[in-house]
């Protein structure tokens, strides 16, 4: 079964109040619209207060991306600085932003009223508790992220598709009587940046999972799976 997930689901309300205060005494606090880039540089520790940030990144270096299966490694070059979405990161969760030439990191509001705060490393020192908080939500991260490169080393664009979608529902998924939603709108087009894929292909094969009652929809479109953790997977690609 997944999850639902809710802020701070963990955290006491009384040491979240207390970083919340001082962030709003100290400037270190702000909220985003829908979209709009989240001023960010290596070094400072950031913490989604509300709303959910989403994570992409770009290189300087051309990178294969296969349409699909049958492709050979010779499909052309992606554009250069081409953003490729990373993951969410969402209410009562850090992230920090690494400097690795050649590759660029940055991060977006991605629903209105997103809230961050702010901090280095060592403003920590007030709340050392929450500073073992912290550095245990940068691990549970590490792990699913090598779940993630896990699930983008399957050969097949639909293991992919399938495998990404249920991580990102796992992680962050709230249910519905349909099963179990993704809270936040994702385009196609960033699912295929994620999987190594494109639009087209990612919304070919989502159809048929929605045929096959694999995918379905909840509220606005929201991407949802019903039922069911162990979820069949399509024998077509």
């Amino acid at each position: 079964m997944y999850p639902t997930s809710s802020a701070n689901q963990a955290r006491p309300f009384l040491t979240w109040q207390r970083i919340s205060d001082w962030a709003q005494e100290h400037y270190r606090c702000r909220t985003f619209v829908k979209d709009e880039r989240i001023p960010s540089r290596p070094g400072l520790l950031y913490l989604v207060q509300r709303g959910a940030v989403r994570l992409t990144g770009s290189a300087q270096l051309g990178v294969n991306v296969s349409t699909d299966e049958e492709e050979s490694p010779s499909t052309p070059l992606m554009a250069q600085d081409e953003e490729a979405f990373l993951g969410f990161v969402g209410p009562g969760q850090p992230f920090e932003i690494i400097a690795q030439s050649p590759f660029s990191l940055q991060s977006f509001a991605h629903v209105d009223q997103t809230a961050v705060i702010w901090l280095y490393w060592h403003d920590l020192d007030n709340w050392p508790h929450f500073r073992r908080e912290v550095l245990e939500a940068f691990r549970h991260q590490h792990q699913r992220k090598l779940l993630w490169l896990s699930t983008l080393g399957q050969r097949r664009t639909i293991d992919r598709l399938i495998g990404f979608l249920t991580l990102l529902i796992e992680e962050f998924g709230e249910t519905s009587p349909e099963g179990y939603y993704l809270p936040f709108p994702l385009t196609h087009a960033q699912i295929g940046s994620a999987i190594g894929s494109t639009r087209v292909t990612v919304t070919r094969l989502m159809g048929k999972l929605r045929q096959q009652g694999i995918l379905a929809t909840h509220g606005d479109g929201l991407i949802c799976l019903p039922g069911h953790s162990d979820l069949p997977l399509s024998k077509e690609a």
